[in-house]
């Protein structure tokens, strides 16, 4: 019984540290950080997308995400950390901030490499 454990043991623990990449945590936060996505105004890769489009006694208007795609980790964090007219504050640890950032910086690397 002890020697099986012995063999089965070290398999379950390497199993459960490889269930979920570090690049599949990311896209989970990204898509679900505290349940509402940041794609939704980020888009699928960062770069922004229009939220909504008005019209005014000025004209017509759009309401854009900002582009994230490109930003350094630092400003990732403030821009997180603070609050927005728009965006909900989603209180993220530093380990899942630098888990979205990686995240971000690796998928943009992947279509840049597709160019």
């Amino acid at each position: 019984m002890y020697k099986l454990l012995s063999i089965v043991l070290p398999i379950v623990v390497a199993a459960q540290e490889d269930f979920i990449s570090h690049y599949e945590y990311g896209e989970m936060l990204y898509h679900n950080p505290r349940g509402v996505s940041c794609a939704k105004c980020h888009g699928e890769d960062g770069k922004g997308k229009v939220i909504a489009r008005y019209r005014d006694d000025k004209g017509e208007h759009a309401l854009k995400g900002p582009d994230i795609s490109d930003v350094d980790y630092v400003t990732l964090i403030e821009a997180l950390n603070r609050s927005h007219s728009v965006m909900p504050r989603y209180y993220l640890t530093d380990e899942e901030i630098r888990t979205i950032y990686d995240f971000l910086k690796a998928k943009n690397k992947k279509a840049k490499r597709r160019e």
